[in-house]
């Protein structure tokens, strides 16, 4: 089976009624875009009404409110089309545990399912951006001077911010390392080591 290669990959975020649907929580936006060859090709963005009303705080949070969200179309409804979306592909996001639950489950309840594989861009960025301040997303858009789209904690424009953040860092590695083919699974790996190997892995990268 050929590689992936780490620059053609689907980057996406949730916007959710709180922080897991083991509890409860479900999404009320997906937003992603579609990387091939390092260049946005496609995106996706659609509301959708979680069954309930949300709270205060997620509309003051995400600027999604209760009216907007009460003429959108349920949680199954737009995640099967987004299944169709994200398949054959694999996936990025920031803080990707808290989105690969919420694309999970809302699949699940949509009788679809995702069989590709995740790489984390935050986990990613303590290895490749280690004299960030901090690894958030805001702070790294800042950081790597990576023009700011739309409004943070909305969905499309925090995933096509992502995609930028996940390709200046592969165009890091490309600058510092000299690794002109760069795969997924590389980056996936990476993103599990100790950070203080990071330029270890990164040198034998290099070196073959």
């Amino acid at each position: 089976m050929q590689r992936a290669s780490a620059d053609s990959v689907v980057v996406l975020d949730f916007e959710t009624t709180g922080l897991s649907p083991q509890y409860g929580d479900r999404a009320i936006e997906i937003g992603a875009v579609l990387l091939e060859n390092g260049v946005i090709v496609d995106r996706f963005q659609r509301l959708m009404n979680p069954g309930f009303r949300i709270s205060p705080f997620i509309e003051s949070y995400t600027g999604i409110t209760n009216e907007m969200l009460k003429v959108e179309p349920p949680c199954e409804e737009v995640m099967a089309g987004f299944s169709d979306f994200i398949a054959g592909h694999n996936i990025v996001a920031h803080n990707a545990s808290f989105d690969r639950r919420f694309l999970d489950f809302e699949l699940k309840r949509a009788r679809r399912a995702y069989e590709g594989d995740c790489c984390c861009s935050l986990l990613l960025s303590r290895r490749i951006y280690q004299d960030a301040p901090n690894h958030k997303l805001q702070t790294l858009v800042n950081h790597a001077g990576i023009p700011k789209v739309g409004s943070f904690h909305r969905a499309l424009a925090d995933a096509e911010m992502t995609a930028h953040l996940w390709l200046s860092m592969i165009d890091r590695i490309r600058q510092h390392y000299g690794v002109q083919a760069i795969f997924f699974d590389q980056l996936t790996e990476l993103s599990k080591i100790d950070k203080l190997y990071a330029h270890r892995y990164l040198t034998d990268l290099a070196n073959g």
